[in-house]
């Protein structure tokens, strides 16, 4: 691979987050930001939706539609990659944190659906577990200090370090993964 190629690719995995970090406050502050921000184009999505209908004609939802998704699917992507750095600085990997927190979700919700006395109301498709689940990491995501590890990813502003001996085949990245999140989850290198 060409070295032109290896810099757009590490510039691809900070741009999304993959290989990016991100402290408390700025996690805090991006995120409040986020949040402005989508709900003042909420906000005009909306407005432009009912001034777009004739005088006394009820506005329709089927209107909203279409761009309630694509502000959706952009406020998810968004929402993710900030996560997944701030998961990445606080020294546990993304790639495992993430689609196990929603294999959890995704299993309160099938249990509340089928067992409607365990859920939250009759408006809600998820348990008590599902809420103390969600806390739990909402929680870490914005108190869990960073980590002080070698081998995670630099923060945003942090100078760079030099680059790491090569790995054998022993240490795979998958390997190392597995046993971050089996046998290390949550601690701090010392």
């Amino acid at each position: 691979m060409t070295s032109w190629m290896q810099k757009d690719l590490i510039m691809l995995g900070f741009m999304f987050g993959l290989n990016a970090r991100l402290g408390r406050l700025q996690y805090f502050l991006i995120t409040i930001g986020v949040a402005v921000l989508m709900t003042g184009i909420c906000f005009v999505i909306a407005r432009q939706t009912f001034q777009g209908t004739a005088n006394g004609v009820p506005p329709s939802i089927d209107s909203l539609k279409g761009p309630a998704l694509v502000v959706g699917i952009i406020f998810m992507a968004i929402t993710l990659t900030l996560q997944s750095m701030r998961i990445r600085d606080i020294g546990w990997d993304p790639v495992c944190v993430i689609p196990g927190w929603i294999a959890i979700l995704i299993i309160d919700m099938v249990v509340a659906r089928k067992f409607p006395g365990l859920s939250l109301g009759a408006e809600h498709h998820s348990t008590a577990v599902s809420a103390l689940v969600n806390l739990g990491p909402m929680l870490a995501l914005l108190f869990w200090p960073s980590a002080d590890n070698e081998s995670s990813p630099r923060a945003l502003g942090e100078p760079r370090r030099p680059d790491p001996a090569p790995r054998s085949a022993a240490n795979s990245v998958a390997a190392e993964r597995i046993a971050r999140a089996s046998g290390e989850f949550g601690r701090r290198a010392v």
